[in-house]
């Protein structure tokens, strides 16, 4: 939801990482080429490459396009589904996948929002846009509860993080073993390599 920290988390993320490897991939509203392709296909020219980072949600077409019936039901439902086999075809290809959902309560995001206008420094964070949204807070806790429990796999699973306190919620996402497990290494070079040096 929004407010709700998605920022902050990466900008906290990406502190140590160097920003040569650090991509962030705005998804807005679909072009008309985007349209004339499959869903994932925008999202597909967006994949990480070795040694690279990117962010992006891609899950977006099971909220927003639902709650506010942008296409049918019958589209959607499928999503859920393409979801899934798009995030294996990566997985099988050596994509890590990790997927945060940042949870906040109502009352927190009005808080937050009400801090925006008050704050003059928080002020450029304020978008109109969020607040009808608010109206179909329900709709969007629905088609959230749903995204998580039909988009959570073995190979890519959902991180429920609470998020009403910023501290709380930094720490749980960085309780992730996810990123240790990828044995990650220093580049060494080769002999030829070596021989190419010369330190004067």
């Amino acid at each position: 939801m929004d407010t709700g920290g998605k920022d902050r988390v990466i900008l906290r993320v990406i502190r140590g990482v160097n920003p040569q490897g650090v991509r962030v991939a705005h998804f807005g509203v679909p072009t008309p080429e985007e349209k004339d392709h499959d869903f994932p296909w925008r999202i597909h020219k967006q994949v990480p490459g070795n040694g690279e980072l990117v962010n992006r949600s891609h899950n977006e077409s099971v909220l927003v396009e639902r709650v506010h019936e942008l296409v049918p039901e019958k589209i959607w439902q499928q999503r859920y589904r393409q979801i899934n086999d798009f995030e294996k075809l990566l997985s099988e290809e050596d994509t890590t996948i990790l997927k945060f959902y940042l949870h906040i309560s109502k009352d927190e995001q009005k808080k937050r929002l009400r801090e925006r206008l008050q704050d003059p420094s928080k002020e450029w964070k304020f978008n109109k846009l969020n607040l009808p949204e608010r109206k179909h807070w329900h709709e969007y806790m629905q088609a959230y509860q749903d995204a998580l429990n039909k988009t959570s796999t073995e190979w890519a699973s959902w991180y429920i993080i609470q998020a009403n306190h910023k501290w709380y919620r930094d720490l749980l996402v960085f309780t992730v073993k996810s990123l240790e497990m990828l044995d990650l290494y220093y580049p060494q070079l080769s002999r030829k390599q070596r021989s190419w040096i010369i330190i004067k």
